[in-house]
């Protein structure tokens, strides 16, 4: 799923919001585009003006929001986790809007939220919304992770977990806190091993050689320590990931990263879904055409990984 387009709300309006059916070929490193979906607001849900707000189909774009996360509740209905309100978006699996986004339980806006009032200061700094969601396995309930700290919050080392309850339809008014190593790094993207068990990216923005934080991090919800922050345990460092069968190669032309010792230097490591057992699947968002951590002055690609990853469970 591609997020807002351009990167800003303002140049964002004639990107169609998607989400693309992708079937990864291992042995020919090769994806293919099976189809996809648009998401949609025929039946005028959204109670804000969109960019195709007089249009039959009412298509949405990036003006309207930047989607960055995405889960398929128990019924097939698919939750988009919007960074502009931050909201939470229901649409069917066709894409079409099922009801009203919605705001965060505790009144928190970003600097680009419809709803923010004249005079108003926003607390959720802009993109830093929801890009990370874990939906539990068996589909009733969600985990919205904001990707940074909010802006009035004292330890900006906080990520701050929220509970939502699919079948009654709201937050729980739970809330997890998660400290990363640094007030500068992010949370990516997050997926639920077991129980409540997650797995999450924490990562820098930095790519190529640059790159220092890029990994995936276990937590247990039911695990709270007695400063009031979740526990953590590295999984897995996207820097230094062991390939001894060679799987990476060859190398191309400059390549940086592949090989016995392999990385994943790219900048937005923002998807992780576990596939079961000890295998995860890892993926960026390419930004293409800005960004080239992978061979210089070559636009990345959006690449998929699967790891084996011991004891991930």
């Amino acid at each position: 799923m591609p997020d807002n387009g351009f990167g800003a709300k303002n140049n964002s309006a004639d990107f169609l919001l998607r989400a693309y059916y992708v079937e990864p070929d291992w042995r020919e490193h090769g994806v293919a585009v099976k189809g996809f979906i648009s998401f949609r607001d025929p039946g005028r849900k959204v109670p804000f003006p969109i960019t195709n707000e007089n249009t039959p189909e009412r298509l949405l774009t990036g003006a309207d929001f930047d989607i960055e996360s995405l889960a398929r509740d128990y019924r097939g209905d698919l939750w988009l986790g919007d960074e502009f309100g931050p909201y939470l978006i229901r649409v069917d699996k066709t894409g079409k809007v099922l009801q009203a986004p919605i705001p965060l339980p505790d009144g928190a806006k970003s600097p680009q939220s419809p709803d923010l009032a004249p005079g108003e200061t926003p607390t959720v700094p802009a993109s830093r919304g929801f890009e990370a969601m874990a939906v539990s396995r068996d589909g009733k309930w969600l985990y919205p992770i904001l990707e940074g700290a909010k802006a009035d919050d004292a330890d900006q080392r906080r990520r701050i977990v929220y509970e939502f309850d699919v079948r009654a339809n709201q937050y729980t008014g739970r809330t997890w806190w998660f400290r990363v190593a640094d007030p500068s790094l992010v949370v990516g993207d997050a997926g639920v091993l077991n129980g409540r068990r997650l797995v999450l990216i924490e990562r820098d923005n930095a790519m190529g050689p640059q790159s220092v934080v890029k990994r995936l991090v276990v937590t247990d919800l039911d695990e709270v320590g007695a400063d009031g922050y979740l526990g953590r345990r590295t999984a897995v460092d996207l820097m230094r990931v062991a390939d001894p069968h060679g799987v990476s190669t060859p190398a191309r032309p400059n390549e940086y990263g592949v090989g016995k010792l392999f990385s994943f230097p790219l900048q937005s490591v923002e998807s992780v879904l576990p596939l079961g057992g000890d295998r995860v699947l890892v993926a960026n968002d390419n930004n293409f055409p800005g960004n080239d951590g992978r061979i210089p002055g070559r636009a990345d690609d959006t690449e998929l990984i699967v790891l084996n990853v011991p004891g991930l469970r």
